[in-house]
C-alpha cells in the first residue's frame, strides 16, 4: 500500500461528502491517506476529528511557499488553452504554493497525489508532484470544468490517470487529450450503501412529501420545481427545500408569490444526518439541474445517488451526466428543467401512481448498488493507484 496525499479545495467540507468517504474508505483498507486543504474548512461535517488530524492547509503560516515549479512560467506564458491574465498570474501564486506543500508532503514519503476539482486543487498538485518527481491524479466534478477550467488540457496530458465521475466526462477528456483508455477510467462517487436503507414503508406518509437538497444557485432549478408545485393544488402535498446558497432569498420571494406556499418550506442547511432522515420520510425526490446561464452545470449528484440508495422514485433534470445515473422510465423519471411543465407531469404521475413509484425507486437501489455504491468505486480508485 502506497502513501498517497489528498488535496481539496477546502477540506473536510460536509456538502463534499464524496472526498471524505474515499479518504475514510482508503484508510480502512490499509492506504496511508495524507490529507491536504488549500483553505480552513469553512463548514466540516459533524464528527471530522478523524478527517482533521494532520491535515494540512496549503495557505497558511505552517506551510510557507518557497519556489516555483519549473514548468509554472512556461504554463503561465505558453497554457496551450485561452486563458484571461488574472488566471495565468494565479497560476504563479498556486506554483509557488505548491513548492512550500511539496516540502511538507516529502517529510511524509507522499508517494502519489490525487486531487479532487480540476482547477486550483490539481494546479497545485500537479506542480508538487513535478517537485517530488511523483505522479498524480485528479476527479474533475462540473464547476471546475465547465465554468472555472484552467489549464486542463496540460493537467490532461501530465496525469497518471483521471478519474471519470461519468462516461460523458470521459468523451470530453479524450476530445480534449486523446490517451489509452486506462488513463481515463470510470471512478463514480460513490455512495456507503450501508448509511442509506430503505424506508420500511416508502412512499406512503401523508401529506406527500417532495424533497429535494441541494445549494440554492440556478443550476439546480429549484425556481422550476417551486412553479411546478404550485400547481399541484389538488393535492396534499408539501414541498421541502433543504439546503442555503445565494439564491434563497430570491426563490422564498417566489414562494410567497404561490398559492400553495403554506406548503413550501425551506429548511436550510442540514447535516448527513438530517439529509438521511429527511429521505428516510420523503415520497419523492426531486433535483431539476439543468445549465445556468454561464454554462455551469452538475456532473452526477451525490444526493441523487444517496436518494436511490433509499429506494425513492426520482426526478432529475435532463442533463448528459445525469442520465447515467437516472434512467428515464427504468430508474426515474428524466425531465426538461427549464419549463415547470414537464416537472408537473412527472411530479403527478408519481403521486397518482404510486406502485409504478415504488417500482422505480426498487430499481433506483439496485442500479445504484450495481454502479454507484462506494465499495465498488473505491476498488475502481485503488486498481488505478495500483496499475
Amino acid at each position: 500500500m502506497k502513501s498517497i496525499a489528498y488535496i481539496a479545495g477546502q477540506f473536510p467540507l460536509r456538502s463534499e461528502t464524496f472526498v471524505y468517504r474515499e479518504v475514510r474508505e482508503l484508510r480502512q483498507k490499509g492506504w496511508n491517506v495524507v490529507c491536504v486543504s488549500l483553505h480552513p474548512s469553512t463548514d466540516p461535517p459533524e464528527q471530522s476529528d478523524d478527517l482533521i488530524d494532520g491535515l494540512i492547509t496549503v495557505y497558511s503560516p505552517a506551510c510557507r511557499a518557497k519556489g516555483l515549479a519549473s514548468s509554472a512560467w512556461i504554463d503561465a506564458l505558453f497554457p496551450g488553452e485561452p486563458i484571461v491574465s488574472t488566471d495565468r498570474l494565479k497560476l504563479l501564486y498556486q506554483a509557488r504554493a505548491a513548492a512550500g506543500l511539496a516540502d511538507a508532503l516529502a517529510r511524509r514519503n507522499i508517494q502519489h497525489i490525487h486531487c479532487h476539482f480540476a482547477h486550483a486543487p490539481t494546479t497545485i498538485g500537479m506542480y508538487v508532484a513535478q517537485h517530488l518527481n511523483i505522479p498524480f491524479s485528479f476527479t474533475g466534478h462540473a464547476n471546475d470544468l465547465f465554468q472555472r477550467r484552467i489549464l486542463l488540457k496540460r493537467k490532461l496530458q501530465r496525469a497518471k490517470f483521471v478519474s471519470c465521475i461519468s462516461h460523458e466526462h470521459q468523451k470530453l477528456y479524450q476530445q480534449i487529450v486523446p490517451r489509452d483508455p486506462q488513463a481515463y477510467p470510470i471512478i463514480r462517487c460513490g455512495v456507503d450503501i450501508r448509511s442509506f436503507t430503505t424506508s420500511s414503508e416508502p412512499g406512503s406518509t401523508r401529506p406527500i412529501r417532495i424533497l429535494t437538497v441541494c445549494r440554492l444557485v440556478e443550476k439546480k432549478g429549484v425556481d422550476t420545481l417551486i412553479r411546478a408545485f404550485d400547481q399541484l393544488s389538488d393535492l396534499d402535498a408539501q414541498l421541502l427545500i433543504a439546503g442555503e446558497g445565494p439564491q434563497r432569498n430570491e426563490l422564498e420571494q417566489l414562494a410567497d408569490q404561490c398559492a400553495k406556499k403554506q406548503d413550501i418550506h425551506f429548511l436550510g442547511a442540514v447535516s448527513n444526518d438530517q439529509v438521511r432522515q429527511l429521505l428516510q420520510s420523503a415520497t419523492l425526490f426531486a433535483l431539476l439541474c439543468r445549465v445556468d446561464r454561464h454554462g455551469d452545470k452538475d456532473g452526477i449528484p451525490v444526493v441523487l445517488m444517496e436518494a436511490m440508495a433509499c429506494g425513492l422514485p426520482v426526478i432529475a433534470g435532463d442533463l448528459p451526466a445525469v442520465r447515467e445515473l437516472v434512467i428515464d422510465q427504468q430508474t426515474g423519471l428524466v425531465v426538461d428543467a427549464t419549463s415547470p411543465l414537464p416537472a408537473v407531469n412527472a411530479l403527478r404521475y408519481l403521486i397518482t401512481h404510486p406502485d409504478s413509484a415504488r417500482s422505480l425507486g426498487r430499481s433506483a437501489r439496485d442500479h445504484v448498488i450495481r454502479e454507484f455504491s462506494l465499495e465498488t468505486n473505491i476498488q475502481r480508485l485503488e486498481n488505478a493507484l495500483n496499475r
